[in-house]
């Protein structure tokens, strides 16, 4: 849901080719779910092979089908930044907060 929002916001199209599943915390940590064998195969059915999961979820690749593991390509993720980069359509860069900028020198996106 969280890049749903996003994309409505942004008005950045999300990508038709991957499926993505994972909880976030406020501060964008991405964290594991269950079912994850179960979402994969009706990925695979309804013919999406690359897949957005949680690094905590990397176990959970073992108990699906070698034959269908071969041809989906999997992107691990541990923070909301990375589903972002992956998933949005020509995704802008993560944005500074303003007090980090002001310290560090940088700029934030316009």
């Amino acid at each position: 849901m969280a890049t749903s929002i996003l994309s409505a916001v942004t008005r950045i199209p999300v990508r038709k080719d991957i499926a993505m599943t994972g909880e976030i915390t406020l501060r964008g940590k991405v964290l594991p779910v269950g079912g994850i064998k179960e979402k994969l195969l009706a990925a695979y059915r309804a013919g999406i092979t690359t897949i957005v999961l949680p690094k905590e979820n990397d176990k959970d690749l073992d108990d699906l089908p070698e034959e269908i593991r071969n041809v989906m390509e999997f992107h691990l993720v541990e923070d909301v930044d990375e589903v972002v980069r992956l998933t949005l359509e020509g995704a802008p860069s993560p944005m500074v907060p303003k007090n980090l900028a002001a310290e560090t020198g940088t700029t934030t996106p316009q």
